[in-house]
């Protein structure tokens, strides 16, 4: 139970996708950002990983496994995108939302075969 949150019977712990040449595009996208904004954003996943299934407005899914983490921070609004395999959610990519949808190059391109 140390560092993980016991929802329904499942854990559910979050990790950072890696790539198979090593790098984790959201870990490095979360470095470039404001510290306010990197600690709601880490508080918003820590709250998926506790209450796991959640919804709106906080997680909203596209279909076929892929999901959002919805966080703003002084009125600018981030996305992490993930999918969840097994008990862990894998943080897939980062973004800073400017158009109220979020596009199709956002979603398609980083869905990497997780499991």
């Amino acid at each position: 139970m140390y560092g993980k949150q016991y929802i329904y019977g499942v854990a559910i712990a979050a990790a950072f996708y890696k790539t198979a040449a090593g790098a984790e595009p959201v870990r490095e996208w979360l470095k470039g950002l404001p510290k306010g904004a990197r600690k709601t954003i880490g508080s918003d996943v820590g709250a998926v990983e506790a209450h796991w299934p959640i919804g709106r407005p906080l997680v909203d899914g596209f279909g076929a496994g892929l999901w959002e983490v919805r966080s703003t921070h002084e009125k600018v609004e981030y996305r992490v995108l993930f999918g969840i395999v097994g008990s862990t959610m894998y943080l897939l990519h980062g973004l800073v939302k400017k158009t109220r949808a979020t596009t199709n190059d956002d979603k398609e391109p980083r869905l990497p075969a997780l499991g």
